[in-house]
């Protein structure tokens, strides 16, 4: 993940000072253990100032708001009982080429700070931090006791010390091309290291894009350089330390990450408020994705094995049980042929009723034949009652089974992070394995039970241009069947295979071309397990007709008045139907 350097840093406080000084502190809400937002209101806008100090995402800027759900962080609640009411005045870097930036909190614009709010960008080492006007410390996001760090403990009460200084030298704009080349080449090296070496300043990010927008691969060699290689470099160079100065800056996207600078920019940006907040949130949010994604299909793939192995058993157990009518059959041989039995007997053969055939039947020795003839009955009773109590049992574990497959294949779906609606859909399943007790969680917070997933589903059109709807995942299966359809929608779903409920939303009067169906059928097989297959049997039918089982678990219904297409999700695949 690229690091906020300092270029971007002062790109984004330059846009902040100009957009949003003077502003008024309305509300502070922590996302996160690392990640503050701040509603700050100007004469012309409201917006959330977003402020975090993680380990790889530290930063600043204008973000999303925050859900809908209750903060329950202490440090959100210190800075708001300070903060609340009060203007923001003024954000400063605390000394030039730090990364550390200083708001500062007064009642009104042009009276002096009450407060200070000093939010250090220094990668594992981030920090923010409340102060009074005296710079004592009244609260930190992260507090460093003395054990941990004798060089600067941070600890409420204590006077802010700032970060140790700089001990490199700093880029400057007055400096000379030929002193400028002497100290990147006093030892022979790559470039881009030795560049990164010479300076403070720099990141790695900027030093190669710096490097490649001069026509040099960053890991060339400085000795290998020509002289019209090392004068490309330092206009560059020129160009970055004036960009600074000037606060002029181009946000753009690169296929790897963004720049401030405009090199190698693919795509312009907005504003840098816009690229760091995208940029961040679609990173954060993939890391997110992928643990949570790795951690459900590795609950469910357990929970699914325990679950096949009893149903193994009980199944075992219901084939034994089949054998009872044979148990009294040879129960009901030895009764009639008493006379045959001899004393000492292990084994009896006697011919069938019915077949004539000889039947073999094992005997204990030491009983007698009508004790025998007893144990036969016993164990006909024993297996018979062993039959009444497994039935249920495996269809209890069958119709778990069932539901969990289901949730296993929504998750199949989501096969890896596109857009925030990917990582709420997985969210979604996370809550209701939480609500249905498969997962337990202590720390857990529904933060999506109160928003509204109704424009998260997947969204296609028909060759006619009906729109086909697609839940994601069992809440929004229930949504779409149970709350969404409508009376003139028909409703598709692979037959017995588990797999998401597609709507084909109609209008009154209007009816689907065969095209239509065939279309809604493909993503009715693709959207399911069966998504590898040629083809897969679909149903489809009207909403009225699906129900919900009283007791069922998310996601499960049952239907009737059914009919039946054939889908082929290869086209899908293929992209033949897109």
């Amino acid at each position: 993940m690229q690091p906020v350097d300092f270029s971007t840093l002062t790109a984004a406080c330059s846009e902040l000072r100009t957009y949003w000084l003077p502003s008024r502190t309305e509300q502070v809400f922590q996302r996160d253990r690392y990640t503050i937002s701040i509603a700050l209101r100007t004469l012309k806008q409201r917006g959330w100032l977003e402020i975090s100090w993680h380990p790889q995402a530290a930063r600043i800027c204008i973000g999303n708001p925050p859900p809908r759900v209750p903060d329950t962080f202490t440090f959100s609640q210190q800075l708001i009982h300070q903060l609340g009411g009060l203007a923001l005045v003024g954000i400063e870097a605390i000394a030039p080429w730090e990364r550390v930036i200083d708001f500062q909190f007064a009642r009104r614009p042009q009276e002096s700070a009450l407060y200070h709010v000093y939010v250090e960008i220094m990668g594992k080492y981030s920090n923010v931090i409340l102060t009074d006007a005296n710079n004592l410390i009244i609260t930190a996001a992260h507090q460093v006791s003395q054990q941990q760090s004798s060089v600067r403990p941070i600890q409420t009460g204590q006077t802010y010390e700032t970060p140790p200084k700089l001990t490199g030298p700093v880029p400057s704009v007055s400096e000379s091309a030929q002193r400028w080349q002497e100290r990147v080449s006093l030892v022979p090296g790559a470039i881009k290291r030795q560049l990164l070496k010479s300076y403070s300043g720099l990141s790695a990010s900027l030093v190669e894009s710096m490097v490649r927008s001069a026509n040099i691969q960053p890991e060339t060699t400085t000795d290998s350089l020509t002289p019209e290689d090392w004068q490309r470099l330092f206009q560059q160079w020129q160009v970055w330390l004036e960009a600074l100065q000037a606060e002029k800056f181009q946000p753009a996207w690169m296929d790897d990450g963004y720049t401030v600078m405009g090199w190698g920019g693919v795509t312009p940006a907005k504003d840098t408020q816009e690229l760091l907040n995208r940029y961040y949130t679609d990173q954060l949010n993939e890391q997110v994705f992928a643990q949570l994604r790795h951690q459900l299909s590795q609950k469910l793939n357990n929970i699914l094995a325990k679950l096949r192995l009893k149903a193994n058993t009980f199944a075992e157990r219901l084939q034994q049980s089949d054998r009872a009518d044979e148990y009294r059959h040879k129960a009901d041989l030895l009764m009639a042929n008493l006379h045959n039995w001899e004393a000492g007997m292990k084994e009896i053969t006697l011919p069938d009723f019915e077949t004539n055939l000889p039947i073999a039947i094992a005997l204990q020795p030491d009983k007698n034949a009508v004790q025998n003839a007893q144990n036969l009955y016993k164990q006909h009773q024993k297996l018979k009652r062993a039959r009444a109590a497994v039935e249920p049992l495996l269809a209890e574990v069958n119709t778990e089974i069932e539901y969990l497959e289901q949730v296993e294949a929504a998750i199949a779906q989501i096969e890896k992070y596109q857009t925030p609606e990917d990582l709420q859909a997985l969210e979604e399943i996370r809550d209701e394995l939480i609500g249905q007790r498969y997962l337990e969680d202590p720390e857990y917070r529904n933060r999506t039970t109160n928003e509204d997933s109704s424009s998260n589903f997947h969204r296609y059109r028909t060759p006619s241009g009906f729109e086909v709807l697609i839940g994601r995942n069992n809440r929004q299966n229930d949504q779409l069947t149970f709350r969404v359809a409508g009376d003139y929608d028909l409703w598709f779903h692979a037959q017995e295979i588990p797999g998401s409920h597609v709507l084909l939303r109609l209008e009154p009067g209007a009816v689907p071309e065969e095209a239509d169906l065939k279309f809604t059928a493909n993503l009715a097989s693709y959207y399911s397990r069966a998504r590898q297959s040629d083809q897969v049997p679909v149903v489809y039918t009207q909403p009225k007709y699906v129900y919900k089982p009283k007791g069922a678990k998310p996601g499960i219904a049952i239907y009737k008045q059914e009919r039946i297409l054939w889908g082929q999700p290869q086209l899908i695949v293929k992209g033949q139907t897109l």
